[in-house]
C-alpha cells in the first residue's frame, strides 16, 4: 500500500462495473458446486471492494476540501451511480440469499449477513433510485453550506469549529461574544437549512412510500440495522434516560455552576469546567500524533501494529481549515483494510478525543478485518461501532500525563462527566426527530417548537441568555447528523451504556480488554443483541441496566473528583 497522498483515483466505469457483476450473478446461479459459487462470491466482493475504495477515497479528498472542483465533480458522479445500482444489487441479493448453497455459505460467512441481505431486497427497488439521487444531492448541498461559513471573531476568521473553542475560555465574556457570533452565524444560514431540511423531510418520506412502509420510521429502523428493536424500545430507553440519567447530570451541572461561580449556567459556560480553564493539550498536532503512537504501542501489541500502519502510511486529516467538512468521522479503505480517520483539531481537549474515538473505530476495523473472512463483515451497525471508539476513549485515560501533563486529572473528570451528560443530549436529537417524521407535514416553526419542548424535557438546566433565535428552538439545527445521517445519534446512547460497562471491567479488574478484543474481533458477524451477549455487555434497552449505569457513573465521578 501507498501512503494515502499517493493513493491513485479514477472514476470507475459504470458499465463494465455492471457487466462485471452481472458475470459474477450467472457464474454463481449456475455453478454446479459449492466451490465454484463461492468463487464467484469472492469475485463479487473483491469487485464490490475495488468500486468501493475509489468512492471512499473520493469522499475523503472532498470533505478535506469542499471547494475542489474535480472531487465535487466526483461526489457528484457517486451520487447519481449509487442508486443506480440498485437493480444489480437486489439481483445479487436475491440468488444469493435464494441459492442452494447458503446453508454452506453461512457457515463460513454466518447467518446474520444473509439475514441483513434479505432485509436489503426490501429496501432496494427500481422506484427509489430517483429519490435516492435526490437525497444525496441535497446531503451534499447541506455538507458544503456548513463547510463554507465563517465569520470574522477577535480578528480572527472562524468556522463553527473555531467559535467554539472561544466557548471554552475562562473569559465569560469572550465565551458570551463567541456564543452569539455561533448563534449569528447559524441564524444568518437558517432559511437555507430549514429549506434543505424540508426537502430532505419530503424526499425521504417519499422512499419510504415507494417501498411500501406505511410511515419513515418503519423504514429508517431497517436501514439502520435495528432487527433486534424498534421505536417502542427506543422510546423506553429515553425515558429511562429521563428517569435515572437527566438528574444526574442536572446534579453536575448545578455543582459546575458554583464551581465556575455564576448564578446560573448559560449554554456558553457548559463547556468550562474548571474556574482556571479546561485541560488542553501540550504539543502541536504531528507531537499529539507521536504521543498517540507511544500511547498504542503500550496499551496492547495489537494497538501497536494499527497505530503504527496508520502513521506509516499517513491516514489521518487532523487539522481544521477553511472549506473543510465540519466535524470528524473515520472510515475504511476497503481494498487495503486500511482505515482513515478526518477530524478538525481546533486545540482543545477534543483533539485528544479524535486521538481516542475515531482511533477506536480505526482499530475496529483493522482488527476485525485482518481475522474476519470478508471486509463487509469488519463493519457492524453504528450503536455497536460506537462501543468501538467510546471505550478506547476510557482505555486512554492511564496515559492522558502525556498528553495534559499536570491537568491530566482534571481532563479525565471532565470527560468521563462530559460522556455521562452527553445523553440527555442524544435522546432529545432522537425524538425530535422522531416527532418530525411523525408529523411530516410540519414547517420550521414546528421544528422549533419540537426541538423547545423536547429540549425542557432532557435538558431542564439549558439556558440561552436570552438569545432569541435559540431561546426559539433553533439549537437542533446545528447537529449535522439530522441532515446527513438519520437516526443515528441515539445509537452514541446506547453506545455509550456499553463503554460504561467496559470501562467498570476495567475499574474492577474484571477483564475488560480481553472483551473488548473480542467485541472488536465480532465485527458485524451476528445482530445487536448476540454481539453483546458474546461480548459480555449488558443490553441497555431495560430500566435496571440504565439505572445502575447512571449509579455507577455518578460513583466514579466522584472518585475522579476526589482526585483534583
Amino acid at each position: 500500500m501507498k501512503k494515502f497522498k499517493d493513493l491513485e483515483y479514477s472514476r470507475p466505469d459504470i458499465d463494465r462495473l455492471e457487466n462485471d457483476f452481472r458475470s459474477c450473478i450467472e457464474r454463481f446461479e449456475t455453478a454446479d458446486c459449492f466451490e465454484t459459487a463461492h468463487r464467484a462470491f469472492l469475485d463479487w466482493h473483491t469487485i464490490s471492494d475495488d468500486f468501493e475504495t475509489m468512492y471512499v477515497i473520493a469522499y475523503i479528498r472532498n470533505t478535506a476540501n469542499m471547494k475542489d472542483e474535480f472531487y465535487n465533480g466526483e461526489i457528484e458522479f457517486f451520487n447519481e451511480a449509487l442508486p443506480r445500482l440498485t437493480p444489480i444489487m437486489k439481483k445479487w441479493n436475491i440468488a444469493m440469499t435464494g441459492s442452494r448453497f447458503r446453508p454452506q455459505l453461512e457457515e463460513h460467512y454466518g447467518r446474520h449477513y444473509f439475514h441483513a441481505a434479505e432485509v436489503e431486497n426490501r429496501l432496494l427497488n427500481d422506484a427509489i433510485i430517483e429519490p435516492s439521487i435526490e437525497e444525496n444531492n441535497l446531503s451534499t448541498e447541506y455538507s458544503r453550506t456548513a463547510a463554507s461559513c465563517s465569520t470574522e471573531f477577535r480578528r480572527e476568521t472562524c468556522n463553527f469549529y473555531g467559535l467554539l473553542r472561544h466557548m471554552q475560555s475562562t473569559d465569560r465574556e469572550e465565551r458570551r461574544e463567541a456564543f452569539e457570533a455561533w448563534a449569528d452565524l447559524y441564524e444568518s444560514v437558517a432559511p437555507t437549512l430549514d429549506e434543505l431540511y424540508g426537502k430532505l423531510i419530503d424526499v425521504r418520506c417519499r422512499i419510504s412510500k415507494a417501498l411500501g412502509f406505511d410511515s419513515y420510521l418503519d423504514y429508517i429502523y431497517l436501514v439502520r440495522g435495528r432487527y433486534d428493536y424498534g421505536a417502542k424500545e427506543v422510546a423506553e430507553f429515553r425515558e429511562a434516560v429521563r428517569k435515572y440519567i437527566t438528574p444526574v447530570c442536572d446534579r453536575m451541572y448545578k455543582e459546575q455552576a458554583q464551581r465556575l461561580g455564576v448564578d446560573k449556567l448559560r449554554f456558553y459556560d457548559e463547556m468550562l469546567v474548571f474556574p482556571d480553564g479546561n485541560a488542553t493539550p501540550i504539543g502541536t498536532p504531528d507531537e499529539l500524533v507521536r504521543k498517540a503512537r507511544e500511547m498504542y504501542a503500550d496499551i496492547s501489541p495489537e494497538t501497536k501494529e494499527f497505530f503504527d500502519f496508520m502513521t506509516e502510511y499517513e491516514l489521518f486529516d487532523l487539522v481544521t481549515r477553511e472549506n473543510k467538512h465540519l466535524g470528524g468521522y473515520c472510515t475504511s479503505i476497503s481494498k487495503y483494510n486500511a482505515p482513515f480517520i478526518f477530524s478538525n483539531f481546533n486545540g482543545t481537549s477534543a483533539d485528544v478525543d479524535v486521538l481516542t474515538h475515531e482511533a477506536g473505530h480505526a482499530f475496529e476495523f483493522y482488527y476485525a478485518s485482518r481475522h474476519l473472512p470478508l471486509s463487509a463483515l469488519s463493519n457492524s451497525t453504528s450503536e455497536i461501532c460506537e462501543i468501538h471508539s467510546m471505550s478506547m476513549e476510557m482505555f486512554a485515560y492511564p496515559y492522558m500525563e502525556s498528553f495534559f501533563g499536570e491537568n491530566a486529572d482534571k481532563y479525565r473528570y471532565a470527560h468521563f462527566t462530559e460522556a455521562l451528560k452527553t445523553i440527555p443530549y442524544l435522546v432529545s436529537v432522537d425524538e425530535f426527530q422522531h416527532r418530525i417524521f411523525e408529523n411530516p407535514g410540519s414547517g420550521p416553526a414546528d421544528w422549533r417548537r419540537f426541538w423547545k419542548e423536547t429540549e425542557q424535557k432532557y435538558m431542564p438546566w439549558r439556558d440561552y441568555d436570552g438569545n432569541e433565535f435559540l431561546e426559539g428552538g433553533a439549537f437542533w439545527m446545528q447537529k449535522q447528523h439530522i441532515f446527513l445521517y438519520p437516526f443515528y445519534y441515539v445509537d452514541y446512547a446506547l453506545a455509550q451504556m456499553g463503554a460504561f460497562s467496559l470501562f467498570r471491567r476495567r475499574i474492577e479488574n474484571d477483564g475488560a480488554w480481553e472483551h473488548y478484543l473480542k467485541l472488536c474481533s465480532i465485527g458485524g458477524m451476528y445482530g445487536y443483541t448476540e454481539t453483546l451477549e458474546r461480548a459480555g455487555i449488558p443490553i441497555p434497552l431495560s430500566d435496571e441496566v440504565i439505572k445502575e449505569t447512571a449509579e455507577f457513573a455518578e460513583k466514579q465521578a466522584g472518585a475522579f473528583k476526589s482526585k483534583l
